[in-house]
């Protein structure tokens, strides 16, 4: 396993073993000690699995308080995933990161707490696992608007999206609650 930075400082993005032969694969996908070497120290509390199809974008979300840490694996299919700093104090305020994952590549994304998060399905289906650090608080979830130019995502779409009625209501980041 490698861990190493996105090109947004706190986003890790971890490269894991996979052992593949004529039989299929084996990947370890978690354990705990061997991730806090490796910098992601975080006390996992809540396990989701989403799936979603071609043009569906959920996001940008995140918890104003309850913050929520996400390990972030595609299992099947393609996303492109991204994450925005949210911490006013931080020198990235305002600044994306997208990151393609598949379930062709033996990645995982690391978001930390303080950064808001979406996604966009590039084929037909993909089905996602992630972990998260605080349990989901509908009163404290907050939406980020997804394509606020001020955040320059270059989402890759050929189409408009289809999103929820939340997130096409998200609010932009001039006027998002943001952590300090």
């Amino acid at each position: 396993m490698k861990v190493h930075e996105s090109s947004l400082p706190g986003v890790l993005i971890v490269d894991l073993d996979k052992f593949s032969d004529d039989r299929g694969f084996f990947m370890e996908t978690y354990q705990r000690e061997r991730y806090r070497e490796h910098g992601i120290d975080a006390e996992f509390v809540q396990d989701n699995f989403s799936r979603s199809s071609r043009g569906i974008l959920r996001g940008l979300h995140y918890q104003i308080q309850q913050p929520q840490g996400k390990l972030i694996q595609v299992v099947s299919g393609e996303i492109f995933d991204v994450a925005v700093d949210m911490r006013r104090s931080s020198e990235n305020f305002g600044k994306s990161v997208g990151i393609h994952l598949s379930s062709e590549t033996a990645q995982q994304v690391y978001i930390p707490p303080g950064f808001a998060h979406g996604f966009s399905v590039i084929n037909e289906r993909a089905d996602f696992f992630y972990k998260c650090t605080k349990l989901y608080a509908k009163e404290y979830e907050r939406t980020l608007l997804w394509n606020d130019p001020v955040l320059e995502i270059d989402w890759p779409l050929n189409d408009p999206p289809l999103l929820s009625e939340k997130d096409q209501n998200g609010l932009p980041l001039n006027q998002a609650d943001c952590f300090e």
